[in-house]
């Protein structure tokens, strides 16, 4: 079997079977096409020709390439997959990549705002809000669930209006798997969430704003991802709505919080993923129990949830470093 065709079944696989994401699905094929790539510049362009030395020399050549060492383990999972799966549907007589190993990934703290950068971003938003643009009445529901629920960026995309319940206060949301889950926000997100939909969804819904001016503000930073969305009519179901009227982006939210962020202290990423770091460690912080915070983030893992103890861990050291006389 060609490698081409392997891969899409290979694709589909994970799609229909295994309920991947398709961003899951389109970090696998990424991954897979490279090897696809590697293996036909060594003249092997069928998956019999996958030997462990091939796939390792594949991995050899991103790490001399300079690539992270999570991205090595990255490839090296996606490669595994890939022809185990060969070996069950019996394309493959035995697993070449049994004894295939990568280095670990590096663990790294992720960013985390503390609680007065964090008003005081809410207030910049909340102020800008009061002017009644529609885009900055957006933005702000947006920070304050994505802060509120520590929601994945894709999360908060996905969501529909029927999602959320104003009045016991939670939201539903479908996680990596397709796996749902419940979470809960607090009375500033209700109060944001119910200032959108009643004075900013329907404007957003029903106008078709020129493109954004010389020196746009974060919304107007949002507003510039309708380039990337076909142009229509409004998504009568999606939550939050973009300036064609259409479902918000990722990318959008994105540039969003990176704007917001952009001038504030401190090193790591910039993206969504800092809230919910940021929300996780503050409930952390405020004495929340660990098997609570990971049903909130839906992590399948506890030991994925438990980074978040080192990062409050290490906030602590950093405080008796500064505050005990004898540190």
């Amino acid at each position: 079997m060609h490698l081409d065709p392997a891969i899409d079944g290979f694709a589909r696989y994970l799609a229909t079977e295994r309920g991947f994401s398709a961003n899951t699905v389109r970090a696998y094929c990424a991954d897979l096409s490279g090897l696809a790539t590697f293996a036909e510049e060594r003249s092997v362009a069928t998956v019999d020709g996958l030997t462990l030395e091939l796939l390792r020399d594949w991995l050899w050549e991103g790490t001399q390439a300079g690539l992270a060492r999570a991205t090595i383990a990255r490839r090296s999972a996606s490669a595994r997959g890939f022809t185990a799966w060969l070996t069950r549907e019996g394309v493959l007589p035995s697993d070449p990549a049994v004894r295939l190993r990568s280095p670990k990934p590096g663990r790294t703290l992720p960013r985390v705002i503390n609680h007065s950068q964090m008003q005081d971003l809410l207030d910049r938003l909340e102020a800008a809000a009061t002017t009644g643009d529609p885009g900055a009445v957006r933005d702000l529901a947006i920070i304050e669930l994505l802060y509120a629920s520590a929601l994945r960026v894709s999360e908060l995309v996905g969501l529909d209006v029927g999602d959320v319940d104003l009045n016991r206060l939670t939201v539903r949301v479908t996680g990596k798997g397709d796996k749902q889950r419940v979470v809960p926000f607090g009375v500033p997100a209700q109060r944001a969430i119910v200032r959108y939909l009643h004075a900013a969804r329907p404007v957003l819904a029903s106008v078709r704003p020129a493109g954004p001016a010389a020196g746009a503000t974060p919304t107007g930073a949002v507003q510039a991802e309708a380039a990337g969305h076909r142009a229509g009519g409004p998504d009568p179901a999606a939550m939050f709505l973009g300036s064609q009227r259409q479902r918000l982006g990722v990318r959008a939210v994105y540039r969003l919080v990176a704007a917001l962020l952009e001038s504030m202290p401190g090193s790591g990423p910039a993206g969504p993923h800092a809230l919910r770091h940021t929300a996780a460690t503050h409930l952390l912080d405020g004495g929340a129990d660990l098997r609570a915070v990971q049903e909130l983030l839906g992590h399948a893992s506890l030991g994925t949830t438990q980074i978040y103890t080192h990062v409050s861990a290490e906030r602590l050291q950093q405080s008796y470093r500064l505050a005990h006389p004898r540190a």
